[in-house]
């Protein structure tokens, strides 16, 4: 189970948010620490050139991504 992230006091991003300047505006270090602790916690993996494809996600599109890379890999 996923459990929302408190980050002080600011408002979570909603699914159809920009991931990039257009919207969350995640900088590349820290999108690059997102995908390590999304690899980590959930035994994903992400290609290194995968990075400009991220930037153009919404939060909602990566959230899918990263649960269509867990099915495949809780199904060995």
């Amino acid at each position: 189970m996923v459990r929302p992230a408190v980050v002080s006091n600011h408002p979570l991003p909603k699914g159809n948010t920009d991931l990039g300047p257009a919207g969350a505006d995640v900088e590349s270090v820290a999108l690059a620490e997102l995908v390590v602790r999304v690899e980590d916690r959930f035994g994903v993996k992400f290609d290194d050139d995968e990075s400009e494809t991220l930037t153009r996600m919404t939060v909602g599109e990566f959230c899918r991504d990263v649960l269509l890379r867990i099915q495949p890999a809780s199904a060995h």
